[in-house]
């Protein structure tokens, strides 16, 4: 790539930073006004469902090669494709014969919505929001799939993503 500038790197990175925090402040607000119209478990559950349908939208593409006994090549191919090479959603992996799991240790989407003032239940429930799109993701692949996301209590992580063969 010669030719671009030195610092074109860190900017791309900054600015994909950006559109990630973008996206939380875009689930907080959606949340924040479906709440005043139908409540909070109703907003949730529309978001939730908006969100879920994304991840299913995403692994038609990402995954379509894919079976319910690929969980660990599944698994896999989600960690390549991790944002900025993995540096954006640091995790600790756990590889099986059949599935991995990921520990996140950061998530922007937290970061922003912490940045913003939640805490408490309010991010728990951002957090269940966001882990929509993985339930989505991996589900719609066939893989058996469990998500534990933040909540109070839960350290300074973020979810833990398990995979296993169907």
């Amino acid at each position: 790539m010669s030719g671009e500038h030195p610092d074109r790197a860190e900017s791309l990175a900054q600015e994909l930073d950006a559109a990630f925090r973008n996206r939380a402040d875009l689930y907080r607000l959606l949340y924040d006004e479906l709440e005043t119209v139908y409540g909070s478990d109703e907003a949730e559950a529309i978001i939730t469902r908006a969100v879920e349908k994304r991840g299913q939208e995403v692994a038609s593409t990402a995954f379509r090669q894919y079976g319910p006994k690929d969980a660990r090549a599944i698994g896999e191919a989600f960690l390549a494709a991790s944002p900025d090479g993995g540096r954006m959603y640091p995790t600790r992996v756990e590889r099986r014969d059949d599935g991995i799991s990921f520990y996140v240790k950061r998530c922007p989407l937290k970061d922003a919505w912490v940045a913003a003032g939640l805490d408490g239940e309010r991010l728990a429930t951002m957090c269940r929001i966001a882990g929509a799109f993985d339930r989505g993701l991996f589900e719609a692949a066939g893989v058996r799939f469990k998500n534990v996301t933040w909540t109070d209590g839960h350290g300074s992580g973020c979810c833990h993503i398990h995979l296993r063969d169907a």
